[in-house]
C-alpha cells in the first residue's frame, strides 16, 4: 500500500460517524456501496437497490477502482432485467465529504480499509460476498459464479431493505 493511500485511510478513519436524516437528501435515502474494485459486487448491488425503490439514491465506489465494470457482472444483471452497462468504477475519495444514510461494504478488503467520511454517515454495515471476478474456468463456469453472487446480493439486500432501509 502506498504511503499516500495509508495517510488517506488513517486520516479519514479518524472522522466520526454521525446520524444523518434522509430529509437532507430531499427525502431520499442515500446509500453508498463500497468494494475494492467497484467492478462487480458493488455495481450489481447498486443496480439492484436502484431497481428495488425509486426513493433510494444509490452510489457505488471502490477503494482501488478497476478500469471498467466487469462484463460478466453486466451480463448477469441483464439476465434479471437490470442494466448496469453505463456504470463506471469510481474512487471512494470522491464521496468522502458527502453524507449518507448508509455506507455498506460488500467485500472484506473494503470493510477493513473503509474510510470514514467527513460528511455524516447514519449507519455503516458490512454485507460481504465472495469476489466473482476471481472466478476461473470457462465463460459458462465464470457466469455461474456471477449468477450465484448476483442471487445472493438479491437475497441479502432484499432483507437489508426490509429490515433497515424501510425503517429509516
Amino acid at each position: 500500500m502506498s504511503i499516500t493511500r495509508r495517510r488517506l485511510l488513517r486520516t479519514v478513519i479518524a472522522a466520526p460517524i454521525l446520524p444523518v436524516a434522509a430529509a437532507e437528501a430531499g427525502g431520499k435515502t442515500t446509500i453508498l456501496v463500497l468494494c475494492t474494485g467497484n467492478s462487480a459486487r458493488s455495481q450489481m448491488t447498486e443496480g439492484y437497490l436502484k431497481s428495488l425503490d425509486p426513493n433510494l439514491e444509490v452510489f457505488s465506489a471502490g477503494t482501488n477502482p478497476s478500469p471498467r465494470v466487469n462484463p460478466f457482472a453486466i451480463k448477469a444483471m441483464q439476465e434479471i432485467g437490470i442494466d448496469i452497462s453505463g456504470g463506471k468504477p469510481k474512487n471512494v475519495r470522491q464521496f468522502l465529504g458527502q453524507s449518507f444514510d448508509f455506507v455498506v461494504t460488500v467485500c472484506d478488503d473494503a470493510d477493513k480499509n473503509c474510510p470514514n467520511f467527513s460528511g455524516k454517515v447514519g449507519k455503516r454495515r458490512h454485507i460481504g460476498f465472495p469476489d466473482p471476478a476471481k472466478a476461473t474456468g470457462t465463460d459458462d463456469e465464470k457466469m455461474a459464479i456471477f449468477r450465484k453472487v448476483r442471487d445472493d446480493i438479491r437475497i441479502k439486500f432484499k432483507e437489508f431493505y426490509s429490515t433497515e432501509i424501510k425503517r429509516a
